[in-house]
Parts: C-alpha cells; structure tokens; sequence
C-alpha cells in the first residue's frame, strides 16, 4: 500500500508555503514519488512540499529530512518547510536550537525572543557548475538568458545561484506585469538547467526591501518559497542593488533575509502556522498504485 498509507501527518504553511510534514522517525519506509503526487491530489491534502523526517544519520543532528515537491520530484532545500520542522519538533523537544540534516547538508535551526524560527540556509554557492547550468559562465550575476523577441525579450539576463537547489532571478521594473503561470515552466525547464531551476522576478523597492514572486520547480506558483527569498537578497546584493539584509516581500508574506558577512552564510527569519492534523487515507495510494 506504501509508506504513507494511513500515516499522520501534520499541515502547516509558512507565510502561505503550503507544507505537509510527516514523521517517519518510528515507522520508516521509503516514500515513493506515486505516493508523493498522490498525496498531493485536490481529494487528498494539496501542498508544496512534503517534509518527511527519519532518524538521525549524523551525530549531533535531530532528524534526518527528505523534501518532497508535489509533482513527486526530491528538493534539497525549502527554508519554509525547515521553519515549519524546527516549530514542531521544538515543541515535541523543548529545545529552542535544532540541527537538521537534508540530502543538500546540516541545516541549524534556532528561536528568537520574538518567537519566530530563524533557519540558517548555508552559503550560496555561484560558480555555474555548482548551481548548475549546462554551460560555462565566469559570471552567474548576468546570464545570457531570454524568452521572447531576440530584439525585445520580455525576460533577460538573469542572476543565477544554488541556495541547495538551482534559482533564477530576473529582475523586473513590476512583478505582476508577466505571466509567470506561462512563463515559469518555461523557464524551469530551459535546457540551460540541467536539474531545472526555480523562477523569480524581483522587484527592488528599496536598499532593505525586495518584491519576488516565484515558479518552484516540481510545486508550481507558490505563496511563498524561502529559499528563492535567500536567492533573492544575495543576487541583489552581488549586484550591489541592495544591503546583504533584507525584507522580502512575497504573495505569502514577509521574511528577513540576511547574508551573514563574517562566514557567508544565509539566515531566513519568519512566521510559520499550524492549519490541522490528520491521517492520510490508504485509499489515496490504492489509486496511485493501480494498474
């Protein structure tokens, strides 16, 4: 029937990030990308990504996590989602600083007076075989990348990074000027990205202050994606066109962004909420595995 047959799970959001989380901690199981798409279904709990937390690997971490898109596909990376683990299992704990482990690395996870999970991202990495592209480029600020007229391209040279997972920024004067619906798959699967990319047009308004909206790989149009807010502000930044902290501005909602200067590393900060608690209904996966 699958791993996740009658599993509970929990549903969370941050800023509007739709995330599922299941603990597979006692039970185990591989978690198959049938069941994933299945799960995701309008008749079965829809959601950007599943989290799915296993005993630890390394010493010293609290869980293990695989991160799942919706269309079945594995994430290295969801700063959202990590927020919405750290919310749980510090609860479940009472610990207030949390180390996880994900397939793109050890991810520290630590609660602020104010209540808000901070979630330290790791440093972003630029050169073009790290993000990656197809091709060689020295410099991943500006790439030569565009859709549309060759003399009038609705989308150009954007900034490409890995966050733990392949992003690209455009950066436009209003972001709900395009039609990122269209134009995100599109781009996602561009031969350039070899394991395809996340999407983003990026609006600056202000030295502290980003707009972006995002296509995700393997979720879609999202409310929210953390990590292409951390991409976001550091491609900026490389730009000069903004300080190495600050808001964003998503359709979800805001998160503090700041890319530590003294080790490199990225540090998102923002609410997260609990929706319900629930089993997933076997007959979900029945379908999913029928012939």
């Amino acid at each position: 029937m699958g791993a996740l047959a009658n599993q509970s799970f929990v549903k969370m959001n941050g800023i509007g990030n739709e995330i599922v989380i299941v603990d597979m901690r006692a039970r185990g199981g591989q978690i198959e990308a049938e069941e994933v798409r299945a799960a995701g279904r309008p008749d079965g709990v829809p959601y950007d990504q599943l989290m799915a937390l296993y005993p630890p690997r390394t010493p010293g971490t609290d869980a293990f996590i695989r991160i799942y898109n919706n269309d079945g596909s594995e994430a290295g990376a969801c700063g959202n989602g990590m927020r919405c683990v750290a919310d749980l299992v510090a609860k479940e704990s009472g610990k207030d600083a949390l180390t996880f482990e994900t397939t793109a690395g050890i991810l520290n996870c630590w609660q602020g007076a104010d209540g808000l999970f901070t979630v330290d991202m790791g440093p972003p990495h630029f050169k073009w075989n790290e993000i990656p592209l197809s091709e060689e480029f020295r410099d991943t600020r500006a790439i030569e990348l565009q859709i549309g007229p060759i003399d009038k391209p609705v989308l150009h040279s954007p900034s490409v990074v890995s966050m733990g997972n392949p992003h690209a920024i455009f950066w436009v004067d209003d972001i709900n000027a395009h039609d990122l619906a269209r134009l995100g798959p599109l781009l996602e699967n561009h031969p350039i990205f070899p394991e395809r990319a996340n999407i983003t047009l990026a609006q600056i308004v202000a030295r502290n202050h980003i707009i972006i909206r995002t296509w995700e790989r393997g979720a879609g149009l999202t409310k929210a994606c953390g990590s292409a807010a951390c991409a976001a502000v550091v491609a900026a930044a490389r730009l000069r066109r903004t300080d190495r902290k600050a808001r964003v501005t998503l359709p979800g909602g805001e998160l503090t962004i700041d890319w530590r200067e003294k080790d490199d590393h990225v540090l998102m900060a923002g609410p997260v909420e609990i929706e319900f608690k629930s089993r997933f209904d076997p007959a979900l996966f029945a379908k999913a595995v029928a012939p």
